[in-house]
C-alpha cells in the first residue's frame, strides 16, 4: 500500500535518530511521495547514528591526525633506513632474484591483485568511473582493459617459467556510484579474457556528509549527502563482505593492492613480491623518488620511530628541503598508494586493528538543503566535512615494514585532471608516459625508428619536459608485461611510427597511411 503523503515517519526510526541528535533529517517526511520514503528509510535504516556521531567526535578531537597530532612533527620523523629499502635503480644485481621468487608465487596462485577502483571521473570531465577511461592510444584501450591484460600476460609468463596453470584472482573494490556501471562495463568487454570467477567484486562504505555542528546534511529533501569512506574504507569493506575469508580458500597469501588512476601501473608486480617476500615483511609500499621539495605528494617515513604517510601540508618547507649526504632529498620516498600485504597481516587489520584507525577529517563546499527553508544551497566556501581513512593509516600496524623504490617514469603516470586544466596529471600526460615507456622497451630491444624520409630518429627516449611530443609506440600488455620478450619483433628491424605490436602481429604507419 502507497504511502499518503503527510503521514509522519516510522515511530522507532523518528526515536533512534533523535536520541542521536540527527532527527533533522526527518523534517520533510511529510512532503514526501511514497518512493522517496521508503527509499529514505531504507538508507537511514542501515546507518548507525551513534557510531557516526562517535566518528566524528574522534575526527574533530584531533582534526583527524592534524593539529595536535601533527605538532612538532618535523622534530619528530625520520627517512626510510636503507636496511628496509630496496631500488629497481640501486638494486639492479638482485632485481631478477627477486622477479623469479615472484612469480614463483604468482605460479602457485598464492598471489592476488586488489584493486581500488571506487572514484568517478568527475575531475576528469566524464560522468563515469575512472577506469573505464580512454586516454586516446592507438588501441583505444582502457585502464581497466589495460590492468586486465596485465595480469593475463603474467599468468603466461608464470606458466612458461613453471610449466603449471595459474590464477591471479582480481579483487575490484567499487562505490556504490560505480560498482553497477564498472560490473557492466566488464560484463560487456567478456572480462577482458580473464575468467569471471576470479573476477571478484565489493563495494566500500558510504558516511554522511556532516555540518561543522555535526549535523547530517541533506543532499535532496529525501536523501542523505554521502560520500565514499576513503581508501582506508578498505579494511572495514574486507570483513563486511568476507573477502579475506575468500583470499584464504583460493590460498592467497601475498596481495597487491593500488589505485586504479596509475596508467603504469605494474599489477602484481612480481619484483615488489618477490622483494617484500625476501624480506620476511608483512606490509610494503612502493615509492617514487620525490625530486622536487614543493611537489604536493606525501612520504613515507618514521615518525616516532612508526612507519607512516606524512602529507606534504603537514611539514615545514625547511623540512621538506632537506637533503642527504647524496644530495637527494632526505624524505624522499613518494608515496603512490600502491601496496604488497600477507593475506594473514590483513586479517588481523580486519579482526584487531581497523575499529582503532582514525578518521581524517575533509572540509568541502557540500550542496544541500536547508533545513528550515527546503532551499537547495550551493556553498561558496566550505561548509561541511567528509570524513575518510585512508589505505596507508595500517602501516602502524605492520611488524616488519619495507619500502621499494622505482622509477617514476617507469612505474607512475597518474590520471586525475581533464586535458583542459593546469597540464598535470591528465589523459595527454598518461598516453605520452606510456608511448615514451614503450618506445624505451623496442630501443632497448634492438629496434630502431625512422623518420618518414627514412633517416633514423636519435635515441632520445625520456620525455624532458610536458612540450615534447613523444615517439608514438604502443606494444599490447598481452606481448610485454615489462619490456621482456621484444627481441624477436623488433631486434635490428627499423619502423615508422606509429607503431603497434599486439598479438596480431606489428602494425606501422606506411607511406600511403594505411
Amino acid at each position: 500500500m502507497e504511502a499518503a503523503e503527510g503521514e509522519p515517519a516510522p515511530a522507532a526510526l523518528g526515536q533512534r535518530l533523535a536520541a542521536g541528535g540527527q532527527g533533522h533529517v526527518l523534517r520533510f517526511w511529510p512532503e514526501l511521495g511514497g518512493a522517496a520514503r521508503r527509499a529514505l528509510a531504507a538508507e537511514l535504516r542501515d546507518m548507525d547514528v551513534a557510531e557516526i556521531n562517535r566518528f566524528f567526535r574522534r575526527a574533530r578531537g584531533d582534526g583527524g591526525g592534524g593539529g595536535a597530532a601533527a605538532a612538532g612533527l618535523d622534530a619528530r620523523m625520520e627517512p626510510v633506513p636503507r636496511d628496509v629499502l630496496g631500488s629497481a635503480s640501486r638494486d639492479r644485481g638482485l632485481l631478477p632474484r627477486w622477479e623469479s621468487r615472484g612469480l614463483a608465487e604468482i605460479a602457485g596462485s598464492r598471489v592476488t591483485a586488489l584493486l581500488l577502483a571506487g572514484g568517478q571521473g568527475t575531475r576528469l570531465g566524464v560522468p563515469y568511473p575512472k577506469g573505464m577511461c580512454d586516454v586516446g592510444l592507438p588501441s583505444r584501450k582502457t585502464l581497466f582493459h589495460l590492468q586486465a591484460e596485465r595480469l593475463r600476460r603474467l599468468q603466461q609468463l608464470a606458466e612458461e617459467q613453471h610449466g603449471t596453470p595459474c590464477h591471479i584472482p582480481w579483487y575490484i573494490m567499487t562505490s556504490g556510484r560505480t560498482m553497477e556501471s564498472t560490473k557492466e562495463f566488464f560484463l560487456k568487454h567478456h572480462y577482458f579474457g580473464l575468467k569471471k570467477e576470479n573476477v571478484i567484486f565489493f563495494q566500500q562504505g558510504m558516511l554522511p556528509a556532516l555540518g561543522f555542528d555535526g549535523k547530517i546534511l541533506l543532499e535532496e529533501k529525501g536523501k542523505i549527502a554521502m560520500a565514499p569512506d576513503g581508501n582506508g574504507g578498505l579494511y572495514r569493506a574486507l570483513g563486511v563482505h568476507g573477502i579475506v575469508d575468500d583470499m584464504e580458500r583460493r590460498g592467497v597469501q601475498s596481495v597487491h593492492v593500488y589505485c586504479v588512476d596509475n596508467i603504469l601501473v605494474k599489477v602484481a608486480d612480481p619484483r615488489f613480491i618477490g622483494f617484500c617476500l625476501e624480506k620476511g615483511a608483512d606490509c610494503g609500499a612502493k615509492v617514487v623518488e620525490k625530486t622536487n621539495p614543493t611537489e604536493p605528494v606525501g612520504v613515507v617515513c618514521r615518525v616516532d620511530g612508526v612507519y607512516q604517510v606524512v602529507e606534504y601540508s603537514e611539514i615545514s618547507l625547511a623540512t621538506a628541503q632537506k637533503r642527504g649526504p647524496d644530495g637527494r632529498l632526505l624524505f624522499n620516498a613518494g608515496n603512490i598508494a600502491n601496496h604488497y600485504f600477507t593475506t594473514a597481516f590483513l586479517k588481523d587489520v580486519v579482526n584487531t586493528y581497523e575499529p582503532r584507525l582514525q578518521h581524517h577529517v575533509a572540509e568541502k563546499k557540500i550542496p544541500h538543503v536547508d533545513i528550515t527553508t527546503g532551499q537547495l544551497i550551493q556553498p561558496e566556501k566550505p561548509n561541511g566535512i567528509k570524513m575518510e581513512k585512508f589505505v596507508f593509516d595500517i602501516f602502524q600496524f605492520s611488524k616488519k615494514f619495507v619500502v621499494y623504490e622505482v622509477l617514476r617514469e617507469d612505474e607512475f603516470s597518474p590520471l586525475k585532471n581533464a586535458d583542459s586544466q593546469n597540464g598535470k596529471d591528465n589523459p595527454t600526460t598518461a598516453r605520452h608516459a606510456l608511448m615514451s615507456l614503450h618506445h624505451c622497451w623496442v630501443l632497448n630491444a634492438g629496434g630502431h625508428f625512422v623518420d618518414e624520409n627514412g633517416t633514423r630518429i636519435p635515441a632520445i627516449p625520456r620525455l624532458k619536459d610536458a612540450n615534447d611530443l613523444p615517439i608514438q609506440c604502443e606494444i599490447s600488455p598481452l606481448i610485454s608485461y615489462g619490456g621482456e620478450g621484444l627481441e624477436k619483433y623488433v631486434k635490428d628491424r627499423e619502423f615508422r611510427t606509429p607503431l603497434i605490436i599486439d598479438e596480431d602481429g606489428i602494425h606501422e604507419l606506411v607511406k600511403n597511411g594505411m
